[in-house]
């Protein structure tokens, strides 16, 4: 399953490739794609793990870009 998320504010490209990484670290990630430019990111989760990873996803947003919002599209 694809998810589309906005990253409200994000504040530098390497802030988000180290998003990226972080996120296709997690468990459950089959991808995971963000563009600084658009603030677009797109996460391919495996079927039936979405509450469990989104619940990871928040947290290497938070953990990265503090400032950041996180909202799903």
């Amino acid at each position: 399953m694809k998810k589309k998320y906005k990253l409200e504010d994000l504040d530098c490209a390497n802030c988000a490739v180290k998003i990226e990484e972080g996120i296709q670290n997690i468990e459950g990630v089959i991808e995971c794609s963000v563009n600084f430019v658009t603030e677009k990111m797109i996460v391919e989760i495996e079927e039936g793990k979405e509450k469990e990873v989104e619940k990871q996803i928040k947290k290497v947003v938070k953990k990265i870009e503090p400032d950041t919002t996180l909202k799903e599209e």
